[in-house]
């Protein structure tokens, strides 16, 4: 079993940054496996942020330029530092980790940006 819980969200206003958080604990073999997703009112779940096989981070076209994805193994937590952030990334932020054949979702950290 495994436990994901985010933290960090808040109301910021279009430009400001936000830092969020993502602890895991529980079995598992790496924080290479989590990923950052988001859910707007309305809209489906869409992926964030996460890392290729090679240990890079991959980011959404939406995003890329402004957030940064990055990990602490030794804490088994990621991190998602979002900078300049604009109204349209207004959702609640989701935590994902597969352990084959699950993915474990965290509880979500609501993030507001307003104008």
């Amino acid at each position: 079993q495994v436990q994901l819980v985010e933290s960090g969200g808040g109301l910021v206003q279009a430009g400001g940054s936000l830092r969020l958080s993502c602890a895991a604990s529980g079995r598992f073999a790496s924080i290479n496996a989590m990923k950052w997703y988001r859910q707007a009112p309305g809209k489906g779940r869409e992926f964030v942020a996460g890392f290729t096989s090679g240990g890079n981070a991959n980011y959404a076209d939406s995003v890329k330029g402004r957030f940064t994805f990055s990990g602490d193994n030794a804490k088994s937590t990621v991190y998602l530092q979002m900078n300049n952030l604009k109204p349209e990334d207004t959702a609640v932020y989701l935590c994902a980790l597969t352990v084959a054949p699950t993915t474990y979702w965290g509880q979500g950290t609501q993030v507001t940006v307003s104008p």
